[in-house]
């Protein structure tokens, strides 16, 4: 049950640092336009038990401005600067108000997510190049990369300051694939923004089709039943273990070793078959309905027995060739003081001793007993690494246990029979544990029961900027194997 408060703009700091000193998080901040003016929504998290809390602060539509609460949250003053850029609410007090979404051709005072903002005007070059932070000192130099790049990868620039190959300072500059997704999914039928869902991330397909079912059945107030419930719990893990094990194989690659990348591709590879036996396509796409889910099969618990053995096998392989484990151990370490204060989520953050993970801090059901939450305290590439190893293997043990005694099948409750007594606009939001991470979706429902509003909020959004505190001292080969360490999405953080 999510508890909603509305509060002054002034006293936003105050209410936010009760909620921040009490155990929560900052999830979700989110701009509206309402007909009286702007509105934002600070969704707050905490586990054990859920609780989520939301602070709806009205701003003066001649005056968009909010006081900033980055002094009391990292995360905090990059959702500000989105906002800002996208739809010009001002963070006064913000101590780096530096753009963020905003490429140097935008033109000044468009804001492309508000309702006014009409066709883009004619791009030029008002806002200059990004001011990065240069770094000076004797031997010091600059090398940039991307935003295209090599391999088959989204765009993103990454500058890096180094002395030799010792890296001093990272900047990764992103959002070159901003698309204005959120607005897709606006005065559509929550069953017609569904295909947008499973979009969000092509990798990610059950993470957000999911966290969106969630979000848009809590604010309709659809009841889904607990079977439906653990068949997207089996989808969620099915997820979970390609994407783990593609990342295994590519950080072999890596570090020099193409025949363990090629062994974990053929595991991925009966996993992906799997897959698409269960729902009929490789990535899960159709699984997850509003109101239920729908499998075509069950994995089959002997096969998927053997396949944790096999990578079990792999790894251990892996870890005991003397150059991989050489370039894993005390590569990029991130310190638990600095993923706790940046927000960092998922694998990254527990293996760095952060022990969240939203399938047991916000249960959509109960994953008890074959849930376990691994961690580990260094925080490189090796921890990295063996995290999901650990991942991997409680994965299986939760699929067997879900589908024992389960029928494959079509289950849903949608669209509901009764709105619970709700009116006007209604809102709802959904946490769901992906494989990089929690994912984050809130919804709000207008009276005719269209999309008013959706807000995303994937992982790699808290967890990029984590990427160059970790690489610190790091040197510029070692990048591409953090990188992969910590594989996050572009799109996802884009949007």
């Amino acid at each position: 049950m999510t508890t909603a408060i509305d509060i002054d703009a002034a006293h936003l700091p105050e209410h936010a640092a009760e909620l921040l000193q009490d155990g929560h998080r900052l999830a979700l901040a989110a701009a509206h336009e309402d007909p009286g003016g702007p509105r934002v929504v600070y969704l707050f998290t905490a586990p054990d038990p859920d609780r989520r809390t939301e602070l709806h602060v009205r701003l003066d539509p001649d005056d968009p401005a909010v006081p900033s609460l980055a002094a009391l949250s990292f995360p905090a003053g990059r959702f500000e600067r989105e906002m800002r850029d996208l739809y010009g609410i001002v963070p006064t007090g913000h101590p780096l108000p530096r753009r963020l979404v905003r490429h140097h051709h935008w033109p000044r005072g468009w804001y492309p997510m508000r309702a006014d903002a009409g066709p883009p005007p004619p791009f030029g070059d008002p806002e200059g190049p990004y001011p990065f932070v240069q770094v000076d000192g004797p031997g010091v130099y600059e090398i940039p990369v991307g935003p295209v790049h090599a391999g088959m990868i989204e765009p993103g620039h990454f500058r890096f300051s180094v002395v030799g190959e010792s890296i001093l300072k990272l900047k990764a500059r992103l959002w070159f694939v901003h698309k204005g997704l959120e607005k897709l999914f606006q005065g559509r039928l929550p069953l017609d923004a569904l295909p947008v869902a499973e979009r969000v991330s092509g990798d990610t397909t059950v993470g957000h089709t999911l966290a969106y079912c969630l979000a848009a059945e809590d604010a309709a107030g659809c009841a889904v039943s607990p079977g439906a419930q653990r068949m997207r719990a089996v989808l969620l893990e099915l997820e979970r273990l390609y994407n783990h094990v593609t990342d295994l194989g590519a950080l072999c690659n890596d570090a020099g070793h193409s025949v363990l990348n090629a062994q974990f591709g053929r595991v991925r590879e009966q996993l992906l078959r799997l897959n698409a036996g269960v729902t009929g396509h490789r990535l899960l796409r159709g699984g997850v309905l509003l109101g239920g889910a729908v499998l075509r099969t069950l994995p089959d618990p002997a096969a998927l027995k053997a396949i944790g053995a096999d990578i079990a096998e792999l790894a251990d392989l892996a870890l005991g060739h003397t150059v991989v484990a050489d370039r894993f151990t005390g590569t990029a370490p991130l310190p638990a003081d600095a993923a706790r204060d940046l927000g960092v989520l998922g694998p990254v953050a527990r293996a760095s001793g952060l022990p969240a993970d939203a399938r047991r801090d916000h249960p959509f059901t109960d994953l008890r007993p074959a849930l376990t939450v691994p961690t580990a305290t260094t925080g490189d590439v090796l921890a990295r690494f063996q995290i999901r190893v650990r991942e991997i293997a409680v994965s299986v043990d939760v699929i067997r246990d879900l589908t024992y005694a389960m029928n494959p099948g079509l289950v849903t409750s949608w669209p509901p029979t009764a709105r619970t007594g709700r009116t006007g606009r209604t809102s709802g939001t959904g946490i769901v544990e992906g494989w990089r991470g929690t994912i984050v979706h809130r919804v709000e429902l207008a009276p005719d029961g269209t999309l008013s509003r959706a807000k995303i909020v994937d992982p790699s959004f808290f967890n990029w900027p984590a990427l160059p505190v970790a690489l610190t001292g790091a040197i510029v080969p070692d990048f591409p194997l953090v990188n992969k360490s910590f594989n996050l999405s572009y799109a996802g953080n884009d949007l």
